[in-house]
């Protein structure tokens, strides 16, 4: 579930108000693209719209917002900022921000959404900015299925003015779509659970595999001190002695890191992975003798050269030589990032022009 949803799922079942607030619209150079959102109380503001004085300015209209909420419950308004020297930033660009004033009456529709896109459907959402009457909720946030084939994320403002801090009467249409990464980790050793840290970071929606004898840590266990933490809700620890039943589960797409503390254990799960072709990436730690031999093993068995070309072995970005579990981690969650950039990059690709 996208992280935004939940926490505001849990401020408003607690009685506060809050503003969503989301870029609608990027023109030129900006921080955070279209669809990026944060969410204000009046003392607190999560996560980020892209920081500086773009973001002080935004958390300062959102609060005017839920002080407007004495009149107008549910008050919307649309601002346009311009990033430049009178938000002490040099981006050059400009951006549309949507503020929503939302409280316990929105539940409904939020956790509709948030069961579709734990479901794995993407959403339309659309929100109308014309001005309520005073003392009214103002029209309803609507969810509707997207066009066939349609289920990358998007934001669109529509009928909003170029000129000026507001717009009556604009349309903001959004598609939400699932952002959780799947991902199967073998191994619960130091590498492995330094791995868990990381991605705990990322939207990923992790199973993590090993011996049935394995000690896995607690979720809190793995959390950074003082932060907040819901590994426990996204990683399934798994301990069995048949890891390969993991990958044939897999749904298309998965990524997979292979770290146990057995290269033969290892290969067997690399050869399966490489058989699938429906992975999006591959990772294994060990060395470089270790890949070359692999490669000679896998293509005795008939693993096509492309999937070995794929796997990544040894594990991390060139030029990281230092081998700490921690650091590792790091350079691995930052490949996979590169394999979630470049898929979407493809998408993008294929996809036909409105």
């Amino acid at each position: 579930m996208q992280a935004w949803l939940s926490d505001l799922q849990q401020l408003l079942a607690h009685g506060d108000a809050a503003v969503l607030v989301t870029v609608a619209r990027v023109e030129g150079s900006a921080p955070r693209e279209a669809g990026t959102k944060m969410i204000v109380t009046r003392d607190s503001a999560r996560h980020t719209i892209g920081g500086g004085h773009l973001e002080w300015k935004a958390i300062e209209i959102a609060r005017q917002v839920l002080r407007d909420g004495i009149r107008v419950p549910h008050a919307r308004r649309l601002e346009r900022l311009a990033l430049g020297p009178s938000l002490g930033q040099c981006c050059g660009g400009a951006v549309v921000l949507a503020f929503e004033r939302l409280d316990v009456g929105d539940l409904g529709w939020l956790a509709t959404l948030g069961k579709r896109l734990s479901a794995g459907a993407s959403t339309v959402r659309t929100v109308s900015f014309g001005a309520p009457r005073e003392g009214t909720a103002g029209d309803a946030v609507m969810l509707s299925e997207p066009e066939p084939g349609v289920d990358a994320s998007d934001c669109l403002l529509w009928d909003a003015p170029l000129q000026g801090e507001t717009g009556d009467g604009a349309l903001l249409t959004e598609t939400i779509a699932p952002n959780e990464i799947p991902v199967v980790v073998f191994g619960a050793g130091h590498v492995g659970a330094a791995l868990i840290r990381v991605l705990g970071t990322l939207p990923c929606r992790i199973r993590w595999i090993d011996g049935r004898d394995a000690a896995f840590p607690s979720p809190d266990a793995l959390a950074a001190p003082g932060a907040s933490n819901d590994l426990a809700g996204r990683v399934e620890t798994d301990a069995t002695d048949t890891p390969d039943e993991a990958i044939d589960a897999a749904l298309p797409g998965t990524s997979f890191f292979v770290m146990t503390h057995d290269d033969t254990r290892d290969f067997e799960l690399a050869e399966r992975i490489l058989r699938r072709a429906d992975y999006l990436f591959l990772g294994m730690v060990g060395s470089h003798t270790k890949r070359r031999q692999f490669e000679h093993r896998l293509a005795a068995r008939g693993i096509d050269p492309i999937q070995i070309a794929r796997m990544h072995c040894p594990l991390g970005l060139d030029g990281i030589v230092d081998k700490a579990p921690e650091v590792i981690a790091i350079s691995a969650a930052a490949q996979l990032l590169q394999a979630v950039d470049a898929r979407a990059a493809r998408r993008e690709a294929i996809t036909p022009a409105a």
